[in-house]
């Protein structure tokens, strides 16, 4: 494997444990902070990371046709995404929670097919559906045992708003690093919650100081660090694949709820766990020609201006 592949392979391991370890935090500290203001604290703190890494090197602004794609990512996938997950964790377990916004790869799988013109690969699409019945094995052997609607109808938008993200996502790869894509998408997000801050100012008065480092810890690694891991490897492979590879999200995040939230699985959900895990094995194989066959992506961009260091 070229140490392109493994760097890859290790940023997206990093993204979807940091990703799982986010459901855990996310429902011990929604019972300090509400949805709105745990969303701007979040993104707040991953911008300011962010910037201070981007401001350090030359960086390049996106050209005019890219805006349109950063809104959508920052928007959507940094601020509907964030906003729908918290409210929907005040109302459903972090199992639960992970398991139904994990419906996200199956429509990335669709819309990057659609929109991305990256097919359906036989290996995909079996897959994402083996991937998917472990899901949802994992959510019958949910700790709750009854899911209140509007948590489930929260998380939908939460998948859809994901995907779609990543859709969009996608095409800035090609012309921007992965690093500036994400500081930008993630300070549009903040943008777009900044009518919270007044709700932020005022929890955090409130809240334990123990609350405040979760929140921190929300910014700095499941937002700056994953968020950047996932945009290097969604780089150099397709979004459909990426997409899959979060079917390992739900079996981490009922395992860690089960650790530090006393939030204990039933047996059918360690079946469903495996099930994710062959699925994804599935669902990243290629085959020798294949590989071979499979063009480098490259992440600069033509129309790109670069900038002095500040």
């Amino acid at each position: 494997m070229k140490k392109d592949s493994v760097l890859a392979v290790s940023a997206a391991a990093v993204a979807v444990v940091l990703w799982a370890a986010a459901f855990v935090a996310i429902r011990h500290v929604g019972h300090e902070f509400s949805a709105g203001a745990l969303s701007l604290g979040r993104l707040l703190v991953g911008s300011v990371l962010l910037g201070v890494f981007v401001f350090a090197r030359p960086r390049r602004w996106p050209a005019r046709g890219d805006w349109k794609f950063l809104l959508v990512c920052g928007l959507l996938w940094f601020g509907v995404y964030n906003l729908a997950l918290n409210a929907a964790e005040q109302r459903l377990d972090a199992g639960t929670t992970s398991m139904l916004v994990n419906i996200g790869p199956l429509l990335i799988a669709l819309l990057a097919g659609v929109l991305l013109h990256e097919g359906f690969p036989r290996q995909l699409v079996i897959g994402s559906v083996a991937a998917f019945g472990g899901v949802v094995l994992i959510g019958l052997s949910s700790s709750s045992g009854r899911a209140e609607a509007w948590g489930v109808v929260l998380c939908l938008v939460a998948a859809a708003a994901y995907a779609i993200g990543v859709v969009a996502q996608k095409p800035l790869l090609a012309r921007l690093p992965a690093l500036e894509v994400t500081w930008l998408a993630c300070v549009i997000g903040t943008v777009g919650c900044l009518p919270f801050a007044p709700t932020l100012v005022r929890e955090t008065a409130d809240a334990r100081p123990s609350t405040i480092w979760w929140v921190l810890f929300l910014g700095a690694f499941p937002t700056a660090i994953a968020f950047t891991a996932w945009a290097y490897a969604l780089a150099r492979t397709t979004a459909g694949r990426m997409g899959a590879t979060t079917y390992l999200v739900p079996p981490l995040t009922i395992f860690l709820g089960w650790l530090l939230l006393d939030e204990s699985p039933k047996p059918l959900a360690y079946v469903g766990g495996l099930l994710c895990l062959i699925g994804v094995a599935i669902s990243r194989y290629r085959s020798r020609s294949a590989k071979v066959a499979m063009p480098a992506v490259s992440t600069a961009s033509p129309d790109s201006k670069p900038l002095s260091k500040s």
